[in-house]
């Protein structure tokens, strides 16, 4: 997939569009940039996992692991389940993965 390039012809619809993923990208990006919300992420890659699950993978309280996971909801990137009285989580989509395959890549590949 290419860039989007400006150029002096383009028109208010592009222009429109352009602005409007901007805007969604720019979400997404908020929604990532906190390390718990980061890590959250990085253990539902290998599948889904309770609240109290997370909590000891993140080494953090309830309340704090309830807040991102709600922030990570309401931007669409992991899906809750209820069972009984407890909620698990799971990736919503490929989004999520895509975007750690990337920050793995520019942050943690010894290759580069």
């Amino acid at each position: 997939m290419a860039l989007p390039v400006f150029t002096d012809d383009i028109s208010d619809d592009e222009m429109d569009r352009m602005v409007d993923n901007a805007t969604t990208a720019s979400n997404f990006l908020k929604a990532i940039s906190h390390e718990g919300r980061l890590m959250i992420l990085c253990h539902l890659v290998s599948g889904e996992k309770s609240v109290t699950e997370l909590e000891e993978l993140i080494s953090a309280r309830q309340a704090a692991v309830s807040q991102q996971l709600s922030r990570l909801r309401l931007e669409g990137l992991v899906v809750p389940r209820r069972e009984g009285k407890t909620i698990y989580y799971r990736l919503a989509d490929h989004r999520p993965r895509r975007m750690l395959e990337v920050v793995y890549d520019l942050f943690c590949n010894d290759d580069s």
